[in-house]
């Protein structure tokens, strides 16, 4: 267990788990001991988290003077561990009532932070209250629990004085988790052992914090930061987190579905999924039509746009060769649709759900009239968006996308792989019932669209029947059918014909270059 010296010589602790990019984690409670954060869910699958012990706290030594336990006072150790580590900047992130001791942090040393993240955070250092309305109107999205009548007598007596916090938490508890199952339980168990209550007495005492000097000053950090909330969390409510994610520039919020207070437990995958694609430099996010959704960029961004999306159960990775080489002159956009990758998995799939996250991120990221490459399932959203929305789409690009025609014979049911996936596996039920028994309004209306349009099909290597490809190429009214004998994955299998198809449909300078050998058009 590796240890460093504070500036008055208390030892302090901290444990690493995972590898790659330190993550500096300060744990909440106030003064609670890092254990009760785990892995973070998995994320110390993708970063190595360097969980902080604070002083008189876990395996960290007790301090001689015990003044030093007020928050603003425990910035000093956050830095001391900084300089320790080497790093010239950090990624910090900070749950519940340390999220108070991040933003002192960021306020004094907004240089030394390349990220922050702070997830259910308290909100004091910053002015913001959380009110006993805000933990009545939380409550109230449990109601249908069998706990509850339990625990909100248990709240409103602790408000009313007819009960102190102390003796009325056993029954408040269950309101700070998303469910209260036997893992609820058993992390919640571990609290009363791993807290330093004396000291927490004294993290919040009066000094510790300045909230106007402390939001004049975050107003002036200019590192990317996330503010993570729970929707179930009664403190802070997401309006609260989101008041304090207002006060930074650079600020993504994001509100986990169904979480209370400890999102990692809760709903282990989808809090590493927003954080991880927070923390990765090469992605970003955007709240599209209420759903976070996760994108990779290339090129420049004065470019001509390009927005590629991925088949069922791939990911913006897929793109990422082709992408690369159409960014010598595109600013290249790359897609995860919900239940995929980084974005929200939501467990409700369709088309037209994924034809409207494409249309909620060409909007939000303010889009219109660029040219959209669709592969497979995401061709279907890709033509289904442009015939309801004819002027919204450039050029349109379809790879081995199905024209919606009934199976035949029907796709059988799915069965699960028993292994970890990077897509929700309920995308391929749903999807496989839409294509043996399609809405026939989508085929109808191929003669809607008005994007010029290239139809890329595989040949006689793809499970798809390049007739009914020929057939789409001629519903529609501007478009040309090529086939590149690749199968199913033609971006993949063979990206250089590929290219060249999307060149010698305009786009690319070089648009007069012929196509590649073993391509044929139609």
């Amino acid at each position: 267990m590796p240890t460093f010296h504070a500036y008055d010589g208390t030892g302090i602790a901290y444990h690493l788990l995972g590898e790659g990019e330190p993550l500096i984690c300060v744990p909440g409670g106030p003064m609670r001991a890092s254990a009760y954060l785990g892995d973070l869910g998995g994320l110390a699958a993708h970063r190595q988290l360097v969980l902080l012990d604070l002083r008189g706290t876990g395996d960290s030594a007790v301090p001689y003077d015990p003044s030093t336990y007020r928050c603003d006072r425990l910035v000093d150790d956050v830095e001391a561990l900084r300089a320790h580590l080497g790093h010239e900047r950090i990624d910090l992130l900070a749950h519940s009532a340390s999220a108070n001791l991040a933003a002192l942090y960021a306020a004094r040393h907004p240089k030394r932070l390349r990220t922050l993240t702070l997830v259910t955070p308290g909100t004091r250092a910053a002015g913001i209250t959380v009110t006993d309305e805000d933990w009545r109107e939380a409550s109230e999205l449990r109601r249908d629990e069998t706990w509850f009548a339990e625990g909100r007598d248990a709240l409103e007596s602790m408000w009313a004085g007819r009960r102190s916090l102390g003796d009325a938490w056993p029954a408040i508890e269950p309101f700070t988790y998303g469910r209260w199952d036997a893992a609820a339980r058993a992390h919640a168990a571990a609290a009363a052992e791993q807290a330093n209550s004396e000291a927490a007495k004294t993290y919040y005492q009066d000094g510790a914090f300045d909230p106007a000097g402390t939001v004049a000053a975050l107003r002036g950090v200019t590192a990317p930061v996330l503010v993570l909330a729970g929707e179930c969390d009664g403190g802070p409510t997401p309006d609260r987190a989101a008041e304090l994610a207002a006060l930074f520039p650079n600020a993504e919020f994001a509100v986990q579905r169904g979480a209370g207070h400890y999102p990692w437990i809760d709903d282990p995958g989808a809090f590493v999924r927003t954080v991880s694609a927070f923390l990765d430099p090469e992605v970003r996010s955007v709240q599209a039509g209420g759903i976070r959704l996760a994108y990779r960029v290339w090129g420049e961004p004065s470019a001509p746009p390009v927005v590629l999306v991925h088949g069922r159960c791939e990911s913006s990775r897929t793109w990422t060769e082709i992408a690369e080489q159409l960014a010598a002159d595109h600013r290249v956009y790359a897609l995860d649709f919900r239940g995929h990758g980084l974005s929200d998995w939501t467990g409700r799939y369709s088309f037209e759900l994924f034809r409207d996250d494409l249309h909620a991120f060409l909007e939000a990221r303010n889009l219109s009239g660029a040219t959209v490459v669709g592969h497979s399932m995401g061709g279907v959203a890709a033509f289904l968006l442009a015939e309801r929305e004819p002027a919204l789409i450039g050029r349109l690009v379809l790879e081995e996308a199905p024209p919606l025609i009934p199976l035949d014979p029907p796709r059988p049911p799915a069965q699960r792989p028993d292994m970890e996936l990077d897509f929700d596996w309920p995308v391929v039920p749903s999807i496989d019932a839409q294509l043996n028994a399609p809405d026939p309004a989508a085929r109808e209306r191929l003669g809607e669209i008005a994007a010029p349009t290239l139809i890329i099909g595989g040949g006689p290597d793809s499970h798809l029947a390049q007739s009914q490809l020929a057939w789409m190429a001629r519903q529609i009214p501007d478009c040309r059918l090529v086939t590149i004998d690749a199968g199913h994955l033609v971006h993949t299998a063979r990206p250089a014909e590929f290219l060249a198809a999307l060149r010698s449909f305009g786009m690319d300078r070089d648009i007069d270059e012929p196509l590649a050998g073993g391509v044929s058009l139609g």
